[in-house]
């Protein structure tokens, strides 16, 4: 597509960059909209950041989606904080406002879009859940569950401590409680769940497959893996012999960037098929 010198302008930074997918998802609804507009990735190092943020800002961008590893700094510079960047403390979704600076994170209301596509509006509701890992994206999990009306999430996490920790500080509403354990204890809490949800990068194309049995799990259980790249993680191709359904990454992926895209460009896009026909080949073609 053509842009115009009155192009709007946005961007993705982070590092590595080269792997996102952003830049695919909204050269689509830049085109499916036909509107003058262009989205760039950017190859930040940390100590660039604020830096690249001042020249974007003074170029006339609108703003810019933040990936690893800038979430929590990303916050840090934010002047004005949305409920679950507040929360989570961490910003993927940086918007320039005249001379406020608003932080939001779109990974909480990409999840949540993505489970209730899934498994229903309702589908969480009053149950049981749990989350594996004690970073960043799980602690958006924990909130992304808690807003469906998960009862119960256990965080398990190989970090004990930090998976407690994020238990004491979540802000929940009353009808959803969080509890941090250790990774030895996963079969003890396996056994009477609706979601198990993968908040780590095992299995993530170049890292180890996550060690993990499903045996105690309910057959009735769904199984969530946040990493898209490959599509079909090993934890999930485990779940879906076994007769689990099974939600992959794209899904929040897609549904994330949604509120960015509205932000930068006026427009509220649709997550459609087509979309995912055309990310799901782009993950092909890395293969």
């Amino acid at each position: 597509m053509k842009i115009s010198g009155q192009a709007k302008l946005a961007a993705v930074v982070g590092n590595p960059i080269a792997q996102s997918l952003s830049p695919r998802i909204h050269a689509h609804w830049l085109e499916a909209y036909g509107i003058d507009g262009a989205y760039v990735p950017l190859l930040v190092r940390k100590e660039d950041f604020a830096v690249v943020l001042r020249g974007l800002r003074a170029a006339g961008f609108a703003g810019v989606n933040v990936t690893v590893p800038h979430k929590e700094a990303a916050f840090a510079l934010a002047e004005r904080h949305d409920r679950f960047s507040r929360e989570s403390g961490a910003a993927n979704l940086l918007l320039f406002h005249g001379g406020i600076l608003e932080g939001r994170n779109a990974d909480v209301t990409g999840l949540i879009a993505s489970l209730t596509e899934a498994l229903g509006a309702d589908g969480l509701r009053g149950k049981s859940t749990v989350v594996l890992g004690s970073g960043g994206a799980a602690r958006a999990a924990v909130l992304a569950l808690s807003a469906l009306g998960a009862s119960e999430v256990r965080l398990v996490a190989r970090n004990s401590a930090r998976a407690e920790q994020i238990a004491r500080t979540c802000s929940l509403p009353a009808s959803s409680t969080v509890q941090g354990f250790s990774w030895s204890t996963w079969p003890q809490h396996s056994t009477d769940i609706a979601l198990l949800l993968n908040a780590t990068s095992a299995g993530m194309r170049g890292n180890a497959p996550l060690a993990l049995s499903l045996d105690a799990l309910p057959r009735d259980a769904a199984v969530c893996d946040i990493v898209y790249n490959p599509l079909e993680t090993p934890l999930l191709q485990q779940a879906r012999r076994r007769g689990h359904r099974v939600i992959d990454g794209l899904g929040m992926l897609m549904h994330q960037a949604v509120p960015a895209f509205e932000a930068f460009y006026g427009v509220r896009p649709v997550v459609s098929p087509s979309l995912r026909a055309e990310l799901e080949e782009a993950l092909r073609e890395r293969a």
